[in-house]
């Protein structure tokens, strides 16, 4: 049987605060972040709407199209707070209190204060395992491959680290950037060249501002530094021969 080394992710955000533009996302740069260390590549971002429907068959695509999905939003204690129980459906399972988190929330809260929507918190779908949280006591949960989280970006980031041994993945996604004073359309010619003899390396160009002038950096991925190297030496040398500066940034 042939080991598997690659592993895609897809991330999908839940919630009409989003695509109103009143919230700004943060979690999918920190979710993309922590999978690319764990080898997992996000291959597929999605912004949807608090909409019980579209959340089912998103996840029901995604789910199946990708190793992992993971989900932002909607598991709070109010009444657009819909995901758990769209996974439920989503997964052809009983919507109901999990006893678990029932009990970390019922511990977590003063007497009187865990009220109907904190209880709320702990439905999900049946048998789900818990992502516990350190943050604010409500937890997240996952069934089969799919991971759901809540949509607060602090609290997000302090449950991932909870998920490191529940994640297989392959070599770790590494990344080099070099910053240039300069413009795409003087590099791109030969910065194609590099991308055409380095099949095995994700270059990507960037542009910037910063300081009142122009810039671009350029961002090469690979699981393998020794590729990545090559890359470096290649970009490195068109960069000097056409005496283009590099900056810090």
């Amino acid at each position: 049987m042939i080991k598997k080394t690659k592993f895609h992710a897809a991330i999908l955000i839940i919630g009409n605060e989003i695509l109103s533009g009143r919230t700004q996302d943060t979690n999918t740069s920190t979710l993309a972040i922590w999978l690319n260390s764990l080898g997992v590549k996000v291959a597929e971002v999605r912004v949807i709407p608090d909409i019980e429907q579209t959340i089912i068959e998103t996840v029901n695509l995604l789910r199946t199209t990708y190793d992992y999905l993971f989900t932002t939003g909607g598991i709070g204690p109010t009444h657009d707070d819909i995901t758990a129980q769209s996974i439920s459906k989503a997964f052809g399972l009983k919507y109901e209190i999990n006893q678990e988190a029932f009990k970390i929330l019922e511990a977590y809260y003063q007497p009187g204060e865990f009220n109907e929507g904190r209880q709320k918190m702990t439905r999900m779908p049946e048998k789900a395992n818990l992502i516990l949280n350190p943050t604010s006591g409500a937890p997240g949960f996952n069934v089969e491959n799919v991971f759901c989280l809540p949509g607060v970006p602090s609290i997000l980031k302090s449950m991932i680290g909870g998920l490191k041994n529940k994640i297989v993945g392959g070599e770790p996604v590494l990344s080099q950037t070099i910053s240039l004073r300069t413009v795409e359309s003087e590099i791109a010619t030969p910065l194609t060249k590099v991308q055409d003899d380095n099949q095995d390396v994700e270059i990507g160009s960037y542009p910037f501002f910063q300081a009142g002038k122009l810039g671009v950096s350029i961002v090469m991925r690979s699981e393998n530094q020794l590729k990545i190297d090559i890359c470096n030496s290649q970009i490195l040398k068109f960069v000097n021969e056409k005496k283009i500066e590099i900056v810090d940034r």
